[in-house]
């Protein structure tokens, strides 16, 4: 429970209204403590009041939510979220201490919360676990936009009352609560968008628009209130991008070498865009009732163009010749290859979602010390990706066309390689449609007969929950009040994968591009292959020049990919909220536990391929249950006025990902048994996973110095005791067919391979934060601040078998710096976030989850912005210009393979972006 002192700080708050904004929505606020608010706000005129609007307001506004806070918890608001120049809210989250995040295709999407990735982070909107459009559970954040949320709180340190899960933490999104505004709004934003790049493929975008409208006001005496906000985005995204094949080791007169196996780079052209509409509606008819509706539909589109060539080396046809080595790790850093046939790329790639989710409130005031609430949702994602691959050369199969003589040269900065070629891959008449490499399967389609191909995964996610609670105040000294409930939350995660063969309908010829499908070229300078033919590939698809053939009738892989997974989660919490005094110093917290129970299923198939090439299926059906208990304790001492010790410390899980849950397996029974005795051998998803087990502590220190500025030193420590890792089981096979006879055998057992609970260790590390609004120096700095945080963390894990394993997500070092100026209607920031090595999950052949090594990064940030209103042009009052960039000092997105930093897996250019806006407001 949110507990708030009377101070002068506390008082001026409440009176500018930013505490109201920043109210968490996890159960915290009792009646007392509004009813504290409102003694209070009687007594603000005998109070100086501090009025802080823009920036700086929201730092204040952030720092109070994370002071009067009963958790550790780290916390934005709309001023930032809104404002900031940033392509994603994640970018925006990943400022806070102790977070970082991912880039994805140029933005940030994925976050990471103290060195776990994001599927070990539970996210809600208004404090509802949300559905996800990956494969898993980890939300991508560039599904949300930023300009109809009003703050992001992270609690590092959970309580009872939560309604998700995490061993990093929970990220809630809140959208804002129009009773609690003091007047109406009516608000216009636009921007104007632009890339560093021009063009680099002829039918994409450089620029975009981004255009957003609001509207809150009070009705019926201050009863009801309405928000609505619409934003629409068209974001172009540009990049220049090197990506290997691989790097394969070989043997010359008994010295061992590596050398680059092939590339295939490529410029790529993507524009995202994004349609959301926000609905909340508050009604308030009593003095004991308050019901709250809201609603987020998103229409997502990213479209990409993608063209380049695929560069064939130590895994080609040619004949191969090595120049230069570098003497430490025997790699060729520069040599060539004669006799090479070369692989033109067309490619294009639509992903589409829809996500909608919607939520009703009530709180009922029962009697003067009991609350009750009620809360339902409902979220549902349906994601499509269209993803195509088009082939052209200088002619059909491994052997036909002209070859081309190529050499490579190690590029420095680890950003690939730089080729010399002979052929002009620009004429038309040259390279023509067809695979110029015979990578077709040689059953349903020929050996040389595949000519492009798609990938077309589905995922469709839905969850309902809902949740009954009471909050009972007891003011006996020492307990405050008592908050209890249950909760249910049921979700269905249904992936369908599928892929199909592009062949010419003129095969077995070679096609030339007819003259209508034709885009010009796209300049390939930057790997030194000059420029390449550009063709409409979606046209052609369109118009009927492929026949396609389903991949799935001779390839399992799309049967392991295909599942649904099921989740009935019950849970039951109840949580005291203190209030005390200890030694004569206030100490405010609470303590709880929450009970899980958890029944989960997943159907799947068990497959072969039998004599004929062909994938026979049988259907699968998975069930199994497990419950935790999960306690938690946070404390806050204030040992000096404005300053304070915390500490939490808490059991907390996360759930396995649902991939790795499916019960889709390749089965094959065997007349004789293995080692274990068993008969079957199986290998895919695990339905009977459990989660993820630690037991975290936090120790903080904070201290509140102004109304602007506080600094903090805080230590934390993860004890994991249950991860998941690659492993064997024995399964049971009870009632499943031989997929090669379709009979049933006699024998059920089996042995499995694939993920297995085990493994234990633990993770610590400490986070220094700082904000400092310079005039504590002295009154001349009125507007200048800075704000910095700096996290180190270290790991020691192992898996089942004793061997090392290293977190996905975890940099040894994080650090956020943003220096600022705001004063008479200016504002001026610059933003920094850097982060060292560490493990990421990527998108691999046909969209599988793949992680890489992935090097640190520094990002820049800036944005300039003119308030008139502020100014002191009264008749301009509510209009405000900004004009902002990213990425700008053009850091590129870098992962490698394995330990030899020379071996670049992914060298990813994004360049950089501007922002020039307007807001208006009424």
């Amino acid at each position: 429970m949110l507990k708030f002192k009377q101070n002068k700080l506390t008082l001026a708050l409440l009176s500018s209204g930013l505490i109201a904004l920043s109210t968490p929505t996890f159960a915290e606020e009792t009646e007392e403590q509004k009813a504290d608010a409102a003694s209070y706000q009687a007594e603000k005129a005998d109070v100086e009041v501090i009025q802080v609007k823009g920036l700086r307001g929201s730092i204040v506004e952030s720092i109070n939510t994370k002071r009067f806070s009963s958790s550790v918890v780290e916390a934005i608001t709309a001023e930032d979220i809104g404002k900031l120049p940033d392509s994603s809210i994640a970018e925006t989250i990943a400022r806070l201490p102790g977070l970082t995040s991912q880039r994805l295709d140029g933005r940030s999407s994925r976050v990471s919360v103290r060195g776990f990735s994001e599927n070990e982070s539970g996210t809600t909107f208004n404090g509802r676990e949300q559905v996800s459009i990956s494969d898993n559970r980890g939300v991508e954040f560039d599904l949300y936009p930023s300009e109809v949320m009003s703050a992001v709180t992270v609690y590092k340190t959970p309580n009872a009352s939560i309604e998700a899960e995490g061993i990093a933490g929970v990220i809630n999104l809140e959208t804002i609560k129009p009773l609690a505004q003091d007047e109406r709004i009516i608000q216009f934003n636009a921007q104007y968008e632009k890339t560093s790049f021009d063009k680099l493929n002829p039918d994409g975008d450089d620029s975009g628009f981004r255009g957003t409208f609001s509207y809150l006001d009070k009705f019926l005496d201050d009863t009801l209130g309405v928000a609505i906000a619409y934003n629409t985005m068209s974001s172009p995204n540009q990049e220049k991008r090197w990506e290997s094949w691989g790097y394969p080791d070989f043997e010359v007169d008994g010295e061992n070498f590596s050398m680059l196996g092939g590339a295939k780079p490529f410029v790529r052209s993507s524009t995202l865009d994004r349609d959301s509409t926000m609905l909340v509606i508050e009604s308030a008819p009593t003095d004991e009732l308050l019901m709250t509706f809201d609603a987020l539909y998103v229409n997502y589109k990213d479209h990409k163009r993608l063209r380049g060539i695929e560069i064939p080396f130590a895994w080609g046809q040619g004949t191969l010749s090595a120049d230069t080595v570098d003497p430490e790790t025997g790699f060729i850093t520069s040599g060539g290859t004669d006799g090479q046939r070369l692989l033109v790329r067309n490619d294009f790639e639509d992903r589409d979602a829809i996500m909608q989710a919607y939520g009703f409130n009530a709180e009922y005031e029962m009697t003067i010390n009991t609350t009750l609430e009620f809360d339902v949702s409902y979220s549902q994602v349906d994601r499509d990706i269209y993803s195509v691959e088009s082939y052209s050369g200088t002619g059909r199969g491994d052997d036909q066309g002209l070859a081309d003589n190529l050499t490579y040269n190690l590029e420095s900065g680890n950003s690939g390689a730089k080729f010399t070629h002979e052929i002009n891959y620009a004429d038309y008449d040259l390279i023509q449609l067809g695979g110029p490499l015979s990578w077709g399967n040689g059953n349903s389609v020929p050996s040389d007969g595949q000519d492009g191909f798609i990938n077309t995964p589905t995922i469709d996610d839905e969850l309902y929950t809902l949740r009954l609670a009471a909050t009972t105040s007891l003011d006996n000294g020492f307990i405050d009040s008592i908050g209890y409930g249950l909760s249910y939350r049921n979700r269905d995660k249904t992936k369908k994968s599928e892929g199909y063969y592009m062949t010419l309908d003129v095969y077995p010829n070679t096609l030339i591009v007819p003259e209508q499908y034709r885009e010009g070229t796209v300049n390939l300078d930057f790997i030194g292959m000059g420029n390449a033919i550009a063709y409409n590939t979606k046209g052609l698809i369109d118009d009927g020049y492929y026949n396609l053939t389903k991949e799935s009738l001779t390839d399992p892989k799309h049967e392991n990919k295909s599942w649904l997974v099921s989740e009935s989660i019950t849970s039951a919490y109840l949580q005291a909220n203190i209030d005390t005094e200890l030694f004569g110093l206030a100490l405010t917290g609470n303590i709880g536990g929450r009970y899980i129970y958890t029944d989960q299923s997943s159907q799947g198939s068990a497959y072969t391929v039998n004599d004929d090439g062909l994938v026979v299926g049988i259907p699968t059906n998975v069930a199994h249950d497990y419950s935790n208990f999960l306690p938690s304790l946070n404390l806050s001492l204030q040992v000096a006025e404005n300053q304070m010790v915390r500490f939490g410390a808490a059991q907390t899980i996360s759930r396995a990902r649902m991939d790795e849950m499916n019960a889709s397996i390749a089965a094959e029974y065997n007349d004789t048994p293995d080692d274990n005795g068993n008969f079957w051998a199986v290998s895919g998803g695990n339905p009977e996973l459990e989660p993820k087990e630690a037991t975290g502590y936090d120790l903080t220190y904070e201290n509140y110095f102004s109304d602007e500025g506080y600094f903090s030193t805080a230590v934390f420590y993860k004890d994991i005791t249950q991860w998941i890792f690659d492993g064997a089981y024995e399964i049971d096979m009870t009632g499943i067919n031989d997929p090669a006879t379709g009979e049933l055998p006699a024998t059920s057992t089996g042995t499995a391979t694939g993920k297995v609970n085990g493994g234990s260790g633990d993770m610590w590390g400490y986070e220094l934060t700082l904000a400092l609004p310079l005039k504590v120096f002295h009154e001349s700095l009125e507007g200048f601040g800075v704000n910095s945080s700096y996290t180190s963390i270290s790991q020691n894990i192992t898996d089942q078998n004793g061997n090392e394993f290293d977190l996905p997500g975890l940099s040894e070092s994080i650090a956020s710096v943003t220096f600022y100026y705001e004063r008479d209607g200016l504002q001026i920031r610059a933003n920094m976030r850097s982060r060292e090595d560490f493990k990421g999950d990527v998108y691999g052949l046909g969209f599988d989850t793949v992680q890489v090594d992935i090097q640190g990064e520094t990002i820049w940030d800036a944005q300039i912005a003119y308030d008139f209103g502020d100014a002191g042009f009264t008749s301009l009052d509510g209009l405000s210009v900004s004009f902002s960039g990213a990425n700008l000092t053009n850091e590129p997105f870098v992962s490698t393979s394995g330990d030899n930093s020379l071996q670049v897996r992914d060298y990813q250019d994004y360049g950089k972006s501007y922002l020039l806006g307007f807001t208006y407001r009424m």
